[in-house]
């Protein structure tokens, strides 16, 4: 579900002070009566990112271990490339969706994918050690993302067989080391392994309105799934979008 704008509808016109107010002093009514939150039901957009990082991560793991020549560097990102306006749709459905971890990851998955394909693309000067430096970026920021992920643990296993790889990545694109980076195209086929049962997952829960396959749902994201309307709509009122500062 998405929360709209706050939508204010008055019958009678509210008195303009309470008869007790200081002079001079104008106070608003008490809105809480007259203000109608709607909200609007969307697909899961989960399933298509996590098939978007398998296909992605299969295309590079392929060239990382050499089962495509290095001439076929520029026609990997030429499918590369698509991830990244596929992950930034998920990203933004996720954030209309209320979901600010599963929108942020996926945000930065889309993030990733479009500097490799522009660098493999145009071959620019040492844009292997500058991607190198790039994915350790990535892990600093993916260590820090599975702390807040636990909960999910379908975002939170996918981060964690991803933080080895970007490692491996950042520094056999620094180092140059070959066998690093041949392990960065290993890990990349666990990657695309893990993220296409997550989405595959996702897909049949979503299909017949129950688990089908363990996802290791905890806490509020157990909730999310299992509870009802009155557990969706705790605390909405203090959500972004709603709130009137982020």
């Amino acid at each position: 579900m998405t929360a709209a704008s706050p939508a204010a509808d008055s019958g009678d016109d509210a008195p303009d002070a309470s008869p007790d107010a200081p002079p001079g002093r104008r106070f608003e009514p008490d809105l809480r009566s007259m203000t109608r939150i709607n909200l609007r039901p969307i697909a899961s957009p989960m399933p298509l990112g996590f098939f978007t990082i398998a296909i992605a991560s299969v295309m590079t793991g392929c060239l990382q271990l050499g089962l495509f020549d290095e001439a076929a560097r520029g026609a990997v990102a030429l499918t590369v490339l698509p991830a990244f306006v596929l992950q930034l749709l998920v990203s933004v459905l996720a954030f209309g969706a209320r979901d600010v971890i599963a929108a942020t990851l996926m945000a930065v998955f889309a993030g990733s994918w479009l500097p490799y394909s522009l660098v493999m693309l145009t071959g620019a000067a040492d844009g292997l050690q500058v991607l190198g430096v790039f994915n350790l970026a990535l892990l600093c920021f993916g260590a820090l993302m599975t702390a807040v992920t636990r909960s999910k643990r379908a975002l939170w296993f996918v981060l964690v067989v991803s933080l080895p790889r970007w490692a491996a990545t950042g520094l056999g694109g620094i180092t140059g080391a070959e066998w690093l980076t041949r392990t960065s195209g290993a890990l990349g086929l666990v990657v695309a392994l893990v993220a296409m049962y997550t989405a595959f997952a996702l897909m049949l829960e979503d299909m017949r309105s129950e688990q089908v396959l363990p996802i290791g749902r905890s806490g509020p994201a157990h909730l999310a799934v299992e509870g009802d309307l009155g557990v969706q709509l705790r605390n909405l009122e203090r959500q972004a979008g709603v709130r009137r500062t982020l």
